[in-house]
């Protein structure tokens, strides 16, 4: 359980990459607005003093009254495709991805040969929870545009929110054909693969971009997790130890280094890991957690004490910190400061409503309550 548990922990570093790293922008600025030139032969007046009211309005931060006054306008030139393209970066950009999507359509059925219009109707959808249709977008506009790297990466990830992975896959190394040396890529793929159980491919990718990049420390996190989800923590931890010694201030590598030998009952060295995250980063509640677990098991009481103080003080609603406090000082007979402890943790627990946790503090409590 404390394995499968590490993995999960490592894997959602990875996985955590598909919801961050591709959310990709919408057209700049200057190509969704539409020129204040009419597209019609004459000269229209009237339309040209709207499309100069919403550009001011637009450059005033005011998107919603720049909406309404282009809506104007495209009632006096309903062929104009950049007016509803205008609209709907507008809209996307109040959030408003459903009237967006709607807007770029309407683009779209104007120009169906504009590939900026698809890929923005892709992202419109994307945001308003169409996968599906968002993907078809994506396509169209790649398609149109083989060099649009953002496409590429917003099509991408609406297929992993369906869980078509490896078309995903396939889409990422349409990316590295452009790019061939796109670190973030290979870091997405070996995830994909994880998410597929195939951690043999997983380590493959990011062997290859070890090579480009033998000295990136994400990379080396990257192989070390995907070594550990493949059964050998010899290699994952050789990857992890290259990790620190690229990036020797980063808590989170000696997080997981610490996860791996606790795992692996080396309690010592471990420990040694944790206090190394705390030290990278004293606020880093999930280095405290181990550090006080570890001295009660090896019931170092008094050092326990003290960390279990400072996680009350970076996370005072930590039921079990309060507990694990609690257990630590009746361990060295300060009966009185451990019933205060614990009838805090039970407190705690009971707002959480976390059965398990009431037990065992009842349990505790109706100890110390003998000995008083």
């Amino acid at each position: 359980m404390k394995k499968l548990t590490l993995l999960k922990q490592t894997l959602f570093l990875l996985l955590s990459l598909f919801f961050s790293v591709v959310a990709t922008p919408l057209p700049e600025i200057a190509e969704a607005m539409p020129t204040l030139v009419s597209s019609r032969q004459q000269y229209n007046p009237q339309l040209n003093d709207l499309l100069h009211q919403a550009r001011e309005l637009v450059d005033a931060g005011d998107y919603q009254g720049a909406v309404a006054v282009y809506e104007e306008a495209a009632k006096l030139e309903q062929g104009n495709p950049k007016i509803f393209s205008g609209i709907g970066y507008l809209q996307a950009s109040l959030g408003k991805f459903q009237e967006a999507a709607a807007a770029y359509k309407k683009a779209i059925a104007l120009q169906p040969e504009n590939p900026n219009f698809h890929y923005a109707l892709g992202y419109s959808l994307a945001n308003a929870g169409d996968n599906a249709g968002a993907a078809t977008a994506y396509r169209r506009a790649t398609r149109l545009n083989r060099d649009n790297i953002n496409a590429y990466f917003g099509l991408a990830i609406t297929l992993l929110r369906q869980k078509d992975y490896q078309r995903a896959i396939e889409t990422y190394e349409k990316i590295l054909e452009i790019e061939p040396d796109n670190l973030t890529v290979y870091q997405l793929i070996g995830a994909a693969w994880l998410e597929q159980e195939n951690s043999e491919e997983a380590i493959k990718v990011f062997q290859k971009a070890a090579e480009i990049a033998p000295n990136e420390t994400r990379i080396q996190l990257s192989l070390g997790t995907a070594w550990l989800i493949h059964g050998d923590e010899m290699a994952g931890l050789a990857a992890f130890e290259k990790a620190v010694k690229l990036a020797p201030r980063n808590p989170e590598i000696h997080l997981q280094i610490g996860q791996i030998l606790e795992s692996r009952g080396n309690l010592s060295k471990a420990l040694k890991a944790f206090r190394r995250a705390a030290s990278a980063k004293p606020d880093l509640v999930e280095a405290q957690e181990y550090i006080g677990k570890i001295l009660l098991a090896q019931e170092q009481y008094v050092p326990a004490v003290v960390t279990y103080r400072r996680l009350i003080e970076l996370a005072p609603k930590n039921a079990q910190a309060h507990y694990n406090l609690g257990v630590a000082l009746k361990k060295r007979s300060r009966v009185t400061e451990a019933l205060t402890a614990i009838e805090k943790a039970l407190e705690l627990y009971q707002s959480q409503r976390d059965n398990e946790g009431i037990e065992q503090t009842e349990s505790l409590l109706k100890q110390l309550q003998e000995f008083l």
